[in-house]
């Protein structure tokens, strides 16, 4: 039955953010909701504006968020929680062994605590305010946006991963017997560090994807910081992937809500994918399949 209850919470813990993202009917101009009055200025902003409307945002992503299992409609909606429900499981089923394969000598751990504090919240806020301060300076729009959104995906990556902290209760692989044992007054699952790093890495590979150098440095980073918080002994491969999963899905419906909301109009996204379309056979002209770009 414990394991069971594990198996749960973990399916829970992943599917609740591996929906989190626009489909093509959500995408489609609507008339004008709360999110369009919040939209963010391609000027640089006054504090009290900026923060008033990151507040806002925030507010409305995670009323979305938590309601997104409630959207599933098709099998296409439900794989992603079969995918990392299922990896979730076989992490926790193994994670004891799997803690135990590192050497977990001294100079081990105190690197790679050191090198973790890269993803901590009093570092990465910082490296969002960087991007915003920077593009304000140089006037670069997209600079400024990715310091927004990277702050609202790493606010709403910490909210969901302290719920779920405070719910799931799980030791860490140092406390009481090492098998990681949930509901025990722990703090181990999901990673923190993990989903703030991978929140803000998404938006920028989101924001930067024409260079696919940006992309791999923002993701080497996160994952540098997972791999730290593992060999650090602070958590197990199960809290680690969560956190990463739950910081990457964060950051693409940050920027995904960002750029095709309603009437928030851009140029064509970067993350469009070939689709295709089948032309009505009754049209003589117009018959056979063709690609087209949709998002």
């Amino acid at each position: 039955m414990g394991e069971m209850i594990k198996l749960g919470l973990a399916l829970c813990a992943c599917g609740m953010w591996a929906i989190p993202a626009l489909s093509q009917e959500d995408a489609t101009v609507q008339p004008e909701d709360a999110r369009d009055r919040v939209l963010y200025s391609t000027e640089t902003e006054h504090f009290k504006p900026l923060i008033i409307k990151e507040a806002r945002n925030v507010w409305m992503d995670q009323k979305d968020m938590w309601a997104s299992p409630l959207r599933i409609r098709t099998f296409d909606d439900a794989l992603p929680w079969i995918l990392v429900g299922a990896g979730t499981a076989g992490l926790i089923a193994s994670d004891h062994w799997s803690a135990r394969q590192l050497p977990n000598t001294v100079d081990q751990v105190a690197i790679s605590h050191d090198v973790s504090q890269v993803g901590a919240g009093y570092t990465v806020v910082p490296i969002a305010a960087g991007f915003y301060i920077g593009g304000a300076f140089a006037h670069n729009e997209k600079a400024r946006e990715t310091g927004l959104l990277g702050a609202e995906a790493v606010i709403d990556a910490t909210i969901i991963s302290e719920v779920f902290k405070l719910a799931a209760r799980r030791q860490r692989p140092l406390d009481g017997n090492g098998n990681g044992n949930f509901f025990k007054g722990g703090s181990s699952f999901p990673s923190g560090h993990s989903a703030v790093s991978w929140a803000l890495a998404s938006v920028v590979a989101h924001e930067y994807n024409e260079n696919v150098w940006y992309p791999i440095a923002a993701y080497s980073l996160a994952s540098l910081v997972s791999l730290s918080r593992l060999s650090g002994q602070n958590h197990f491969p199960s809290d680690v992937f969560v956190g990463g999963a739950l910081g990457w899905f964060t950051g693409r419906y940050v920027f995904k809500t960002h750029v095709d909301h309603s009437i928030h109009r851009r140029p064509e996204s970067k993350l469009a994918v070939l689709r295709p379309q089948v032309i009505s056979q009754f049209d003589p002209r117009m018959r056979g399949v063709v690609l087209s770009w949709g998002h």
